[in-house]
């Protein structure tokens, strides 16, 4: 476990929900690789304090939504690391997608490359402006993605992380990336898409070729399989 000192997310969200004394955390998020680490710091700290001060995590989840999404600058990351399951977020609320019992059960191949990347410095790397036919697209494959989960429809979830906007430009700046994701479509997952800014490639998949899709990576990075936790932020 790492001891935090005042500089840490995890430590200035343990802050600003009113905890005090030492903290330490433990964490197997890998950092900078895409996959919400400081989300996920700041949801567990802030969630401690609750804890700390006798309330309970849900009486204050709304709470602690707002902190964690103010000190990450958005709440994406930060709803899924509380709530758990799919979500969205949206004008400052998050919207629960249901998650079935296909997708429960169901295998997240996370790749991760031996390289780091800045969520602002690659955000900072796109263009200004969207191709109009790009924008109807990904607004398309959104709607078919949030359709599928909750539909608990894999079929459905194929083609869904399909993007025309950020994508192709961030993948081409990761080692094997191109690779990564080209090997888990053939080996059978659903769909695979960069897991936030990258450089992690994710792939949903039936649990049964989980293994097989870790096995088909490339050198230069190592694969986790996951699944979606349903929970969500809870006292262990």
């Amino acid at each position: 476990a790492q001891q935090l000192d005042q500089h840490h997310p995890g430590r200035i969200a343990f802050e600003a929900l009113g905890g005090t004394g030492p903290m330490w955390i433990r964490c197997n998020i890998p950092m900078a690789r895409g996959l919400g680490f400081s989300g996920a710091a700041r949801v567990g700290a802030a969630a401690l304090a609750v804890v700390q001060q006798e309330h309970s995590i849900a009486a204050r989840s709304d709470e602690i939504l707002d902190l964690a999404a103010g000190l990450e600058g958005h709440g994406d990351n930060v709803a899924a690391s509380l709530f758990g399951g799919v979500t969205a977020f949206v004008e400052g609320r998050a919207i629960r997608i249901p998650v079935g019992p296909i997708f429960a059960a169901a295998s997240f191949v996370a790749w991760v490359p031996n390289v780091t990347t800045s969520t602002d410095t690659s955000r900072q790397a796109l263009g200004a402006t969207v191709d109009l036919a790009a924008a109807v697209h990904n607004i398309g494959r959104s709607v078919q993605f949030v359709a599928a989960i909750a539909t608990d429809d894999p079929v459905m979830l194929v083609g869904a992380a399909a993007d025309r906007i950020h994508q192709a430009g961030r993948i081409s700046e990761v080692p094997g990336a191109a690779e990564a994701m080209d090997a888990g479509l053939s080996a059978g997952a659903w769909a695979a898409w960069l897991s936030g800014s990258g450089p992690t490639i994710g792939f949903m998949c039936d649990s049964a070729i989980a293994e097989a899709i870790a096995g088909s990576m490339p050198d230069g990075g190592h694969a986790k399989i996951l699944a979606i936790d349903t929970q969500g932020c809870r006292l262990g």
